[in-house]
């Protein structure tokens, strides 16, 4: 069981726009490809930030393109926010407040042996990290810059270095990084 931030990068270390867009990311590959299935397979809980959560609502209509369902999750997803937020019908949905440190051991029972997913953005990430919760990072880098935006990890890490497992290319737009962070 391993706590992972699964995410996809620009050339530059920006996960969206300063709006933050993803439309960038499309035109770069097919999720199937990048081996999607095969990772949410292994999760068994969600952790995602407020950013992410709105940006599924408001593009509700390629998230029912991609998935054929409002919410594409048959996982119980916590969602860090401070704001009050609405539901999606039938999808297993935990709104909480507070430090991931305390939400961690319910979703570590929830998950039950399986996998913990860092959906979204670098900002959560980071406090799994700083938490001493954060076990891997596997990250799709995209061959595009965007100048701006909202960055893949906001802060400085670098003593020690996380420790690269592998690489793979996938299609002629992504390449995925996957990483041990320390002490994992």
């Amino acid at each position: 069981m391993t706590t992972q931030y699964y995410t996809a990068s620009s050339l530059d270390g920006f996960v969206a726009t300063e709006d933050d867009s993803l439309e960038w990311l499309f035109p770069l590959g097919d999720v199937k490809e990048a081996g999607y299935p095969a990772f949410i397979a292994q999760v068994g809980a969600i952790a995602m930030g407020a950013s992410t959560y709105e940006w599924m609502l408001h593009h509700s209509d390629k998230v029912v393109e991609d998935s054929g369902s409002a919410w594409p999750f048959t996982q119980p997803c916590w969602v860090f926010t401070h704001r009050v937020l609405p539901g999606i019908d039938g999808a297993d949905i935990r709104f909480v407040q507070g430090s991931v440190q305390d939400v961690h051991p319910a979703m570590l029972e929830v998950a039950a042996g399986m996998n913990i997913w860092i959906a979204g953005g670098g900002a959560l990430a980071v406090q799994f990290h700083d938490a001493g919760l954060l076990d891997e990072a596997i990250i799709q880098i995209g061959s595009v810059t965007l100048g701006q935006g909202k960055p893949l990890f906001p802060r400085r890490a670098t003593n020690p270095p996380w420790r690269l497992l592998s690489v793979r290319q996938i299609g002629s737009g992504l390449a995925e990084l996957h990483y041990a962070l320390p002490g994992r």
